[in-house]
């Protein structure tokens, strides 16, 4: 079909999840001309469909920096953004209910402990002292106060409306179709459905669907595509303060502020289908993940097993081998920034994320270690079993 005549932006975000959001906001704050592009609209894939953690325990030692400068930030967003993200630090468990598990905590709080997070060992009936609801199934237990929680839709649809009001363009229902290149390879912009985009600098934020477009600039970020279950309930009596989670990310869920639970589990590779009903994405869970999601919840929260189930849904993971996100400016592709393969916990990571893109935009020093996310780190990788999924958000 014919293309709209060339528009001229300083840069141009693919993708309105909370990585694309953050990224437009903190570029709209330079004074940047910045557009977000999106299929759907804000929070219509991943940082709708996730679990909503916002936390530092769990993370790979590489991660843990940047899920701390996050929460810091978090603390203070609401303000920030003038708009409710219903953000509350109420702390995570991660719970094992045997020996096995058991050793996977007992690991991870070394660990943590060494990296300087304020994360403690719950033994026996230390963990029903905690949290009442939890299982006397579950017989250790980390507990890191500072973690919390928050609404993914809330948050992220306000972080694209602080990045409007700070002068970010949006354009949504839109799909965008290529990378576009002049003669030296350098990336001048993008072709959508319906237009040509010219820009200085492209921020792809695409998540599952990054690689369609980074494969023809012979790149790629090697990630095998997850299907999460997910599910809310009817609002019930609240029981549950904290972030809930197995050692080995098969359930986990938490208590939103009207009362409804919002857990999860149960992966699986997704087979690619995908619906569009009213505009936005949906993606099926098969049965057999639906049950092990809620007996996996219902082994941690036997009280689970009474509540009335309101909506199902899957959320797709963009899972890398190593379970870290690329945030790189790929060598072959100049003006070309890219940042997914989130493995499933960049919800968190969100804020801080915006501003290290932003700072790769402008050229600064983003003020942290990006060696362990660049893509080349793959160079060597020559395929075989990705890194286990661990607990979202």
């Amino acid at each position: 079909m014919p293309h709209e005549p060339a528009k001229n932006h300083d840069v141009i975000v693919v993708g309105a999840g909370i990585s694309g959001a953050a990224t437009a906001l903190d570029l709209a704050r330079r004074g940047v001309d910045v557009l977000i592009v999106d299929r759907f609209c804000p929070a219509a894939m991943a940082s709708g469909w996730t679990l909503a953690g916002v936390r530092q325990s769990g993370r790979h030692r590489a991660e843990l920096p940047l899920a701390r400068s996050a929460v810091e930030i978090w603390a203070s967003m609401d303000e920030e953004l003038e708009a409710e993200t219903f953000y509350r630090r109420t702390g995570n468990l991660r719970c094992a209910r045997n020996e096995a598990e058991a050793k996977i905590i007992l690991d991870l709080v070394k660990e943590q402990e060494a990296a300087g997070l304020d994360i403690a060992l719950l033994k026996g009936r230390e963990v029903q002292k905690l949290a009442p609801a939890v299982s006397e199934r579950v017989i250790v237990a980390s507990y890191c106060p500072s973690d919390g929680q928050a609404d993914p839709v809330a948050t992220t649809k306000a972080i694209a409306e602080a990045a409007k009001r700070a002068g970010a363009k949006t354009l949504f229902g839109e799909r965008v179709l290529s990378l576009d290149r002049d003669a030296s390879g350098a990336v001048i912009g993008l072709t959508t459905e319906k237009r040509r985009l010219a820009a200085g600098k492209v921020v792809l934020c695409a998540g599952v669907y990054g690689n369609e477009l980074i494969n023809p600039l012979d790149l790629n970020v090697p990630m095998e595509v997850q299907m999460v279950t997910m599910m809310n309930s009817t609002p019930t009596e609240r029981i549950i303060e904290q972030v809930i989670g197995t050692a080995n990310a098969t359930g986990s869920g938490r208590q939103e502020p009207d009362g409804k639970f919002r857990c999860g589990g149960g992966h699986e590779t997704w087979n690619g289908d995908i619906v569009v009903e009213d505009g936005m994405p949906r993606v099926r869970p098969s049965v057999k993940n639906l049950l092990c999601a809620m007996e996996n919840f219902c082994d941690l929260v036997p009280a689970f097993r009474q509540a009335r189930i309101e909506r199902i849904w899957a959320g797709l993971i963009d899972q890398t081998p190593d379970a870290l996100p690329v945030l790189d400016e790929p060598a072959g592709a100049p003006n070309l920034v890219i940042a997914f393969g989130f493995s499933g916990h960049g919800f968190c990571l969100g804020p801080v994320t915006g501003r290290i893109l932003g700072a790769l935009v402008s050229g600064e020093d983003p003020g942290y270690d990006l060696s362990p996310f660049r893509l080349s780190r793959f160079n060597s990788w020559s395929g075989g079993e990705a890194a286990p999924l661990s607990l979202h958000g």
